[in-house]
């Protein structure tokens, strides 16, 4: 029986990032509302400050690891941070060593502090004092890789003209949590540290993020990415646990309320995410979390839940999720990571979504808690103290059987046996773009098959005018066709249309027209490419219908992770490790297996692919047509071997 049918067609073009201006938050609030329900800064109380409160929250257990990882961070030694390695990201485009050492101050701090609130013996104080002043020494909080925004542009930072990046706020917010755990042991050291912290935090961050024309992730009339609420959420903590002034600190709340709208503005009615699983977690994820200081901060009294647009939001994290820590991986976003499962479910629990909350539990359960490291450090402590509200039960979690997005344009679909498909149309100028219009992955269970090999290592490339010189952006290197020499283009205009999903009970399917992903000059008059997963068959087909003005060479490209075995025409056993056999069936009369290609990882940019994929080789299929055709219709399916 026929269970949904959802069809989107468009007609006339993209519609992709387009702005509504929901303003939620500002629209429900106006600053009066904010001054009247804030809790002021000597009130508000949103974490444990003393041992005794700490073991009221939070199980002895995780509370002697937190102490543990701080007397690890107490034998080492500040990392060192000199110009020669603030210059290795112009001179060598390397980023990672710099970072290394930047974000290991940040952590080891975060681990002193909080191993000091919870011991409550000063031990760890003059540590502590230590990384603050080394901190604020700091010309500037971000990393190299973010100084374009300034005037100089000389591979160092310009003090005189201080900007705002993604690391410079979460600097903020851990000295802000400083500040808060121990501020009153920084007084005895010396009253000039508190007094350091706020000033390098109103010079550094909180004036000269008020040019808001200078950033792109503030811009009200674009579609901007997780740079936006992974900003806002460190900055709403910062400026309430440090501002003094109760004026100026209702003030520059609203005002980050105001800037957390532009980012859900840009969202789709379906709550889509283009920038993948991955990267939801900085970016869905920090709305979640911008949403809980508010919440926490006015006692309630602000608060957005109930709005369908973040419930949807929230819910886009468990539909693109394959199997275990497998995540449909599009554009930069990773295709194996543990997930927060202690963040979801305290979202699911907020939106009254239990499906989330359960899937939090699954992956909590998978995964457990990482004590220490990583960004979003108020986040962090959040988890800690859901550890003890977490159910004793097991949780029996069941993912999805299948999801569709229409403002992203991607779709996802399963079959009971595991065979996993998911697909996506959209166009070529997404936040972390690929080139990838059309492109497919299936999974089978937790094993990949045909993938999407996701990104490589962040260089001074990335993000530059170079970035499509690298091979994993490249429509080449995705499971899409070369047409007359022709990849894909870069550009909103190189894009997917007469877009359609469908699915029922047996069949679920996503078709579109990926003519105008590209170029011109490839000589496409229409290229019909149909993605369908058939439960009944457990199957996945894929067809393309096309016509070509001039047809001079054509390739389909397949990526994967198996052992390849090409030596029966029109079939290609793809062995996983698993021992299991999937089957891609292909026309052997109209294609021939032209290369088994291993792409280069030679380079800064790839050495992550290696672990990326469970130390798999990554595998490039090529067939090249035999018999090119003006226009034909073609059909390739994967199914299980029996």
């Amino acid at each position: 029986m026929l269970r949904y049918i959802i069809f989107l067609i468009l007609l006339s073009g993209p519609v992709f990032g387009q702005i509504t201006q929901r303003n939620l938050l500002a629209t429900r609030y106006k600053l009066e509302d904010v001054k009247a329900s804030l809790i002021s800064k000597a009130a508000w109380k949103p974490y444990p400050k003393t041992p005794a409160e700490w073991k009221a929250r939070v199980p002895q257990t995780l509370l002697d690891e937190i102490v543990k990882k701080g007397e690890q961070a107490l034998a080492k030694e500040i990392p060192q941070i000199p110009a020669t390695l603030i210059l290795e990201y112009v001179r060598n485009g390397d980023r990672g060593r710099f970072e290394a050492k930047s974000f290991g101050r940040r952590n080891q701090l975060m681990d002193l502090v909080l191993a000091e609130s919870i011991e409550n013996k000063g031990r760890f104080t003059d540590a502590i004092a230590n990384y603050v002043w080394a901190i604020c020494e700091e010309t500037y909080w971000g990393v190299p890789a973010h100084l374009a925004v300034q005037k100089a542009r000389s591979g160092l930072p310009d003090a005189d003209d201080p900007t705002v990046d993604l690391f410079g706020a979460e600097t903020a917010a851990t000295l802000a949590l400083t500040d808060y755990f121990v501020g009153e042991k920084l007084d005895k050291v010396s009253p000039l540290l508190r007094k350091r912290i706020y000033s390098d935090a109103y010079s550094k961050i909180f004036e000269p993020i008020k040019q808001a024309k200078r950033y792109n992730w503030l811009d009200a009339t674009t579609k901007v990415n997780n740079w936006n609420p992974w900003i806002m959420s460190n900055l709403m903590t910062a400026n309430l646990l440090l501002e003094p002034d109760e004026a100026k600190r209702a003030e520059n709340l609203y005002q980050y309320m105001k800037w957390l709208d532009i980012y859900i503005n840009g969202l789709g009615e379906d709550g889509g995410c283009d920038e993948g699983p991955s990267y939801w977690f900085a970016a869905g994820g920090s709305v979640f979390d911008s949403l809980e200081v508010l919440k926490s901060a006015t006692n309630g009294r602000v608060s957005i839940y109930d709005n369908p647009l973040i419930k949807k939001m929230a819910s886009y994290i468990y539909k693109m999720h394959i199997a275990d820590n497998y995540f449909v991986d599009f554009a930069d976003a990773d295709p194996k990571f543990s997930g927060d499962g202690l963040l979801l479910y305290r979202f699911g629990k907020a939106i009254k979504g239990e499906k989330l909350s359960e899937f939090g539990q699954y992956l909590y359960s998978r995964n457990k808690l990482t004590i220490g490291e990583g960004f979003q450090k108020p986040r962090r402590i959040d988890n800690y103290l859901t550890v003890k509200d977490l159910p004793s039960a097991t949780i029996s979690y069941t993912p999805v059987t299948d999801a569709w997005f229409s403002d992203i344009e991607a779709m996802t679909a399963r079959t009971r046996s595991g065979l996993f498909l998911a697909s996506h149309a959209g166009h070529n100028d997404e936040s972390h773009n690929h080139n990838d219009v059309g492109d497919f992955i299936v999974y089978l269970g937790n094993e990949p098959v045909i993938i999407d090999t996701g990104r490589g290592n962040y260089t001074s490339k990335t993000f530059s005018s170079k970035r499509y010189e690298l091979w994993f952006t490249q429509s080449e290197y995705h499971n899409l066709p070369i047409i007359n020499g022709f990849g894909q283009k870069a550009g909103k205009v190189f894009t997917a249309s007469n877009v359609k999903h469908s699915s029922d009970d047996n069949v679920t399917s996503l078709s579109m027209d990926i003519s105008k992903a590209y170029p011109k000059e490839a000589g496409i008059n229409f290229w019909n490419r149909t993605v369908k997963l058939d439960r009944e068959a457990d199957t996945v087909v894929i067809v393309d219908d096309y016509s070509i003005a001039k047809p001079v060479s054509l390739q389909q490209v397949f990526m994967t992770v198996c052992d390849g075995d090409i030596s029966e025409p029109g079939k290609i056993r793809l062995t996983m490790p698993s021992g299991k056999v999937v089957v891609l069936s292909y026309d052997a009369n109209a294609w021939a297996v032209s290369a088994l290609e291993k792409p280069s990882m030679e380079g800064p940019e790839y050495s992550s692919f290696k672990s990326k994929w469970n130390d798999r080789t990554i595998t490039r299929i090529v067939l090249t047509a035999k018999n090119l055709k003006p226009a034909t219709n073609i059909k390739y399916s994967v199914s299980v071997s029996k």
